[in-house]
């Protein structure tokens, strides 16, 4: 008969590196979407409709073109470290590595993509 402990039965059981980590920056970037995100809606909403000229003389003015890049910011870094979480737990050895590499720079092209249209609208 054995007799194991507790903590000898969870050895080799889970993740002790960086899940608090990642707990975190999911809930800081998950506050911060409950603001943005409504906020965008309403500042998209309101230039919504108009011609070119307008749509580009409304997010030339700070405020929408501030929140346009902040929501897009944190929502593009949100989504990357959500499926970067599946990645990890789902995907092993090279494809993995590769997948994850993949994925920042896929996000890193979204957010430079991003920020640079709406930098040609503003400007």
């Amino acid at each position: 008969m054995r007799y194991l402990t507790d903590r000898k039965r969870a050895t080799g059981l889970g993740s002790g590196r960086a899940g608090t980590h990642h707990h975190w920056q999911m809930m800081v970037s998950s506050a911060a979407l409950v603001v943005l995100v409504p906020l965008f809606v309403i500042t998209f909403g309101i230039g919504l409709g108009g011609s070119f000229e307008e749509v580009q003389a409304y997010y030339a003015r700070p405020f929408p073109a501030l929140i346009t890049a902040l929501t897009l910011i944190v929502g593009v870094f949100h989504l990357t470290h959500e499926a970067q979480a599946a990645v990890e737990d789902y995907m092993h050895g090279a494809a993995q590595k590769l997948t994850l590499i993949g994925l920042q720079a896929l996000a890193y092209v979204l957010i430079t993509t991003g920020l640079f249209a709406l930098a040609r609208m503003a400007l």
